[in-house]
């Protein structure tokens, strides 16, 4: 508990600023909450999916989510991806929390090793320890793209799957096509060695990319996927907790996954995903957020941070950027942007990675315009000065 919940800690700090010095005098960036509003339309379904729901439409249904949800989910991915995924290739879940932990539980034996890229969002510790599996965090490049000669040699007989995130919490990166093929030919080469691992995608940003820049075919580049999607980000709805599991075509046995999932999910206690809102999503899964307004606020935060002579891979997707800390210790310094400008962000020990801090500039626009300046002179002070 003392080593997790930064990210809620620094936002619970916020709200106490906010009480002494007012909401207009605190910036507060701690927490990814999107501060847009989910599609015009989709409010519009989900009143008219209330007004005219079917008898029955808030009881229990199959732990794995509606049929025809399931059907509509996997035409969409059959088209994005170019497999033949079916409605028993997808479960519905309760946001990628969820559906992580569901599949976590269903894949792990006890003492099982998942390897983990860092920096990475540090609930994911959490979820493997709890299924008794053991998180090996594995360093990635100065870029944070994948380093696979790193992974390469944390990799043994205990290890059972890779988990990775991208567009990436907390540094935005996008791993590119030449980096995800790596990993892939290194677990093929594992396979023929006797070593067969899966490939777990969290992929709750996917449709938050800047810049036109390529989101990889995942399932296309490596068989054995299982990707966990969440439409907090995507579709701005974090508190109605939904999203789905997409299971490769290419995995045999499907079924016998399925019912692990199934078994995982009335264990842990979430028997099935929110009934309403499964209704409206399988809808909207062509849709997303304004991408174009969180591209602006990156823009227009990135370049006056790097010209004030902070050091930060520019993200390209999901609503996160990662400087590095003028001081080596990146505690003191975020307490200084606290005290000094009343600026909250997250210290880089959250996610793994000392030295850093994250940004989550999903906030309203005059907020990161208000923040400039503050972030200018404490530059000054700390960059500038050494």
């Amino acid at each position: 508990m003392e080593e997790t919940g930064w990210i809620r800690r620094m936002f619970e700090e916020g709200m106490a600023l906010k009480k002494t010095y007012g909401e207009e005098h605190v910036y507060d960036f701690s927490l990814g909450n999107p501060d847009v509003e989910p599609p015009e339309q989709l409010q519009k379904e989900l009143i008219e999916t209330l007004t005219r729901s079917p008898r029955g439409m808030h009881r229990y249904m199959q732990n794995n989510g509606y049929e025809d949800v399931r059907e509509q989910i996997a035409t969409y991915m059959k088209e994005q991806y170019g497999l033949p995924f079916t409605a028993q290739h997808i479960y519905m879940s309760a946001g990628c929390a969820g559906g992580l932990n569901i599949v976590l539980k269903s894949i792990l034996n006890k003492g099982d090793e998942v390897i983990v890229p860092n920096p990475y969002f540090m609930e994911f510790k959490y979820y493997i320890e709890s299924h008794g599996g053991i998180i090996k965090p594995v360093d990635t490049l100065d870029t944070f793209q994948l380093n696979i000669d790193a992974v390469d040699k944390a990799i043994n007989k205990k290890t059972k799957a890779i988990l990775i995130n991208s567009p990436n919490n907390p540094t935005g990166v996008v791993y590119t096509r030449e980096t995800l093929k790596g990993l892939a030919n290194l677990l093929y080469k594992k396979r023929k060695e006797g070593h067969t691992l899966y490939l777990i995608s969290d992929d709750a940003y996917r449709k938050l990319i800047y810049d036109n820049v390529e989101l990889p075919n995942i399932f296309r580049i490596y068989d054995l996927v299982i990707s966990v999607t969440s439409h907090s980000k995507d579709l701005a709805l974090p508190g109605e907790r939904i999203g789905y599991i997409a299971i490769s075509p290419h995995i045999d046995n499907v079924d016998a996954l399925v019912s692990a999932l199934m078994f995982s999910s009335r264990a842990l206690g979430f028997v099935n995903a929110p009934a309403l809102f499964q209704r409206v999503v399988g809808r909207f899964q062509r849709n997303s957020v304004d991408i174009l307004d969180y591209q602006k606020k990156r823009d227009i935060l990135y370049n006056a941070l790097t010209a004030a002579g902070f050091h930060c891979v520019k993200p390209m997707g999901a609503f996160y950027m990662f400087p590095q800390s003028p001081l080596k210790d990146e505690l003191e310094f975020i307490h200084i942007l606290q005290k000094e400008e009343r600026i909250l962000v997250v210290p880089g020990r959250g996610f793994g990675k000392k030295g850093y801090f994250r940004i989550a500039y999903c906030v309203p626009l005059e907020k990161i315009m208000g923040v400039l300046g503050g972030f200018k002179r404490i530059a000054q002070r700390y960059i500038t000065k050494g």
